[in-house]
């Protein structure tokens, strides 16, 4: 299908059921115990630093593995798979030396993922490749240094240029939607926004854009310190696909913040919690059902049009959840956007 075809097509899936996403990667690739030789294979076998833990890498190295796990959601009841891309761009490519290699890493994440979905799509049923955009492990809002307020380790043109680069691959590689996930610092994301724009521009190919962020604690905030919604009114100008929210929570903790996205965001609201908060092991111990069971009403009274999960989650996690919420009808999109409330101030419409 052309680009077209494939937005026409997630829209119109989008308007006839609640879509289900994929859930942790990471958490599968830790199934598999791979030590220091497994992550480096053949290629990288004398690279000069330790690669052990740069999942992102196994695409060029264990690219079987990541196909399977992409196969397994799918086959869980995923519409949407998400390219294996989180750390991708050169800014955290770094810490392994491997900056030069994001470009290629990007469109062989992509082509894996584009694979997979295309072995299990049907006329009836397509599935989605979203190419994942993550947060890099530096903040454009917040000084690393609590010595130094005023200090920054990354620029919004540094993040700006990986973003664009990593986007570009994206969509070389073959992907149906750009997810911006993970947020915890709303300048980081729209440095990546701005990227994913230029990237269509310079590429002639425009795709759907999803964005998810991530409320830190039950203190309601992002890391940079905005409220859900605060969160969407910072984000709208890019008019994205979904909106939503992931990681960090369970699905108990994360359902008022869910619910203040879907009272003002006029686009579709997406939500992948994590199964569970970690235990003392830094493990998950939420089972399917109970994960299943604690999003359902979500979907009962009508916050979500996208839903998977995060940290913990597992195929089967993804399974129970698309079977509990297959009886309801996806969010109805408000045709006005919700009026803004501001602290002191007369709420208004915000055009």
């Amino acid at each position: 299908m052309s680009k077209k075809d494939i937005k026409q097509a997630l829209d119109k899936a989008a308007s006839e059921r609640i879509l289900i996403i994929d859930g942790a990667m990471g958490t599968m690739i830790q199934r598999h115990k791979l030590d220091e030789a497994g992550y480096r294979g053949t290629r990288f076998k004398d690279w000069p630093r330790d690669v052990k833990g740069n999942n992102d890498l196994l695409v060029l190295t264990q690219p079987k593995i990541i196909q399977d796990i992409h196969e397994q959601y799918l086959a869980a009841g995923a519409d949407i798979i998400e390219t294996n891309t989180f750390n991708a761009q050169k800014i955290s490519m770094a810490d392994y030396g491997m900056e030069d290699l994001s470009y290629e890493i990007n469109v062989q994440a992509a082509k894996l993922a584009r694979a997979a979905a295309d072995k299990f799509s049907t006329p009836d049923r397509p599935r989605f490749v979203a190419g994942a955009v993550g947060p890099t492990n530096r903040t454009a809002s917040i000084s690393p240094d609590v010595n130094n307020p005023g200090f920054r380790n990354v620029s919004f043109d540094e993040l700006r240029d990986a973003y664009t680069e990593q986007v570009k691959a994206l969509i070389e590689g073959g992907a149906d939607i750009i997810l911006i996930e993970t947020i915890f610092d709303t300048l980081n994301a729209k440095a990546a926004g701005l990227a994913t724009l230029e990237a269509f521009d310079e590429t002639g190919v425009t795709l759907p854009i999803m964005i998810s962020g991530t409320i830190t604690d039950r203190s309601g905030r992002t890391l940079s310190g905005q409220t859900a919604e605060a969160f969407w009114y910072s984000m709208r100008h890019l008019k994205p696909f979904s909106i939503g929210l992931n990681c960090a929570l369970g699905a108990e903790l994360m359902r008022p913040y869910l619910a203040e996205l879907a009272h003002v965001a006029d686009v579709r609201i997406s939500a992948y919690p994590n199964a569970g908060l970690p235990n003392a092991m830094g493990e998950y111990d939420e089972t399917p059902d109970d994960m299943a069971c604690k999003t359902e009403p979500w979907a009962a009274d009508g916050l979500i049009n996208v839903i998977g999960g995060c940290c913990g989650s597992t195929p089967d996690h993804i399974q129970h959840i698309a079977e509990h919420v297959a009886s309801y009808k996806p969010r109805a999109i408000p045709e006005i956007a919700p009026k803004m409330r501001l602290s002191g101030l007369e709420p208004f419409v915000h055009g």
